[in-house]
């Protein structure tokens, strides 16, 4: 049936709803930005090379990990091995997504739409019913990611600017960022829970033991992530939920097929 609105306007509209979704995550993005800034800092990043790197490293963790094997001076293989790990759950959240759109998007929508994807975006475009329109996606990163790089960047002017105690109390912010992403989820899921003891505990552990005095903080920390949820996957799988079926919603959407 005819509804009177172009592509065009469809394509507009998802834009306009991705960028109104996107402000809160944005904001919410330039403040632990900020902090990661700060250890951008300590890495020795100018403001530039900040912004930079978290215009192509969408991750907290991820980027934190980057500066962790800069300031080690490790090789590139490493850093290339440490950020793969660390955003790996990205290749999954992509694979998810990709079910949401129509079976005919061109490879470059998904493709750039895999590029934007983050924890928060992901968590709104699959909250969308219907079909996915990848505008909505663009809309919520021309406004998310510019001020996760902001933040970074601003964060670098700060530690060339404030006291070198300042700095150092604002560094751990970012631990404070991590505590407060797995404590809810390991309240909510005894398995997780048990998985970060076991991280930790064996994180200590290796630090501890010389035969590891030769291998970096980034790699240690590399090589317990993919054995620890390794082993955890094996024994505690996640089960597929049942009774969903998304493409019962597939033609529910106003955004479908704007984008052709």
């Amino acid at each position: 049936m005819y509804t009177g609105i172009t592509a065009d306007q469809r394509n507009r509209n998802a834009f306009t709803n991705g960028v109104r979704d996107g402000i809160p995550i944005a904001l919410g993005y330039f403040a632990v930005a900020f902090s990661l800034g700060i250890v951008a800092k300590k890495a020795g990043l100018n403001p530039f090379q900040g912004f930079l790197s978290s215009m192509l490293n969408h991750a907290s963790a991820g980027e934190y990990a980057e500066f962790t094997v800069i300031m080690a001076n490790a090789p590139y293989i490493e850093m290339a091995f440490v950020i793969l790990v660390t955003n790996i759950r990205y290749l999954l959240m992509s694979c998810a997504l990709s079910q949401k759109f129509d079976a005919d998007t061109p490879f470059a929508h998904r493709l750039l739409v895999g590029f934007g994807i983050t924890d928060e975006i992901f968590g709104i475009s699959i909250g969308r019913t219907g079909a996915l329109n990848p505008y909505y996606n663009y809309g919520a990163m021309a406004i998310a990611l510019p001020g996760w790089s902001m933040g970074t960047a601003l964060g670098i002017v700060a530690g060339n600017v404030l006291p070198a105690s300042i700095v150092s109390a604002l560094s751990v912010a970012l631990y404070g960022m991590f505590i407060a992403i797995i404590i809810p989820a390991s309240r909510k899921d005894r398995v997780v829970g048990i998985v970060v003891t076991v991280s930790f505990l064996a994180s200590f552990t290796v630090s501890r033991i010389s035969l590891f005095d030769r291998m970096s903080d980034s790699m240690k920390i590399s090589l317990l992530t993919v054995i620890i949820a390794g082993i955890a996957a094996v024994l505690f799988p996640v089960k597929d939920e049942e009774g969903h079926d998304p493409a019962k919603d597939k033609d529910t959407d106003s955004d479908k097929g704007a984008y052709r």
